[in-house]
């Protein structure tokens, strides 16, 4: 079996906090022991001098064990909860998997 990596970009609406971004990723930060097969999380701002990052300003990676972890945690109770919260904040998303 492979892993599975999960990775979102994200543009914050303007008006957005920085105590809301905060919020927004200790949800997903607390999603790390909920999950199973979710074994590695990591996520934070835009840090690139390249500036190719096309508006978009945070982001964030989850690794899941396989493909049936990664597939539960799209309909986990939990992640659907915290998206609830998180899709309001933003302006713009992608998500993008792959195998590895």
């Amino acid at each position: 079996m492979s892993e599975f990596k999960h990775i979102v970009l994200i543009q914050f609406k303007p008006e957005v906090t920085t105590e809301q971004i905060e919020v927004f990723f200790s949800l997903i930060k607390g999603l790390e022991n909920s999950i199973p097969g979710l074994v590695d999380y990591c996520g934070g701002p835009y840090s690139s001098p390249e500036g190719f990052n096309r508006g978009f300003t945070h982001g964030f990676i989850m690794t899941f064990k396989d493909s049936g972890a990664r597939d539960g945690y799209i309909i986990h109770p939990q992640h659907k909860a915290a998206a609830e919260t998180m899709i309001p904040l933003l302006q713009n998303s992608v998500a993008f998997d792959f195998e590895v």
